[in-house]
C-alpha cells in the first residue's frame, strides 16, 4: 500500500472555485479508470477555506505512477499548478508496515 496526503493552498475564492470545478470534472474518471487507486478523496479544510486536502491510497507505488501518467490526471495537475499558491505532499506509511 502507498498513500499520500496532498494539501493545495489557493490564493483567492476565484481560484478555489476553478480548482473545485476541475476536481469535480477529474475525480470520477480517476475512480472509474484506475484499478490501482483504492481511495482518492478531496476535502475542504474546515479552518482554511482556501485550502484543499487530497487523501490518496494506492495498491502500490506503481499504481501511483500509473495515476500520474494518466493523461487526464497530467492535464489536471498542469492546470492546478496555475491556480495554487502552494502545494505540500506527505507520503504516508501505515503503522506496523
Amino acid at each position: 500500500m502507498f498513500a499520500i496526503a496532498v494539501r493545495f493552498d489557493l490564493p483567492d475564492e476565484e481560484s478555489a472555485a476553478t480548482f473545485d470545478a476541475l476536481v469535480a470534472q477529474t475525480v470520477p474518471g480517476i475512480l472509474a479508470e484506475e484499478p490501482g487507486t483504492i481511495v482518492y478523496t478531496p476535502f475542504r479544510i474546515d479552518d482554511a477555506p482556501l485550502a484543499r486536502l487530497f487523501h490518496e491510497v494506492y495498491v502500490d507505488r506503481d499504481a501511483h505512477r500509473a495515476h500520474e501518467a494518466r493523461p487526464a490526471t497530467a492535464e489536471f495537475l498542469d492546470r492546478v499548478r496555475e491556480l495554487v499558491s502552494g502545494v505540500r505532499a506527505e507520503f504516508l506509511t501505515p503503522l506496523g508496515a
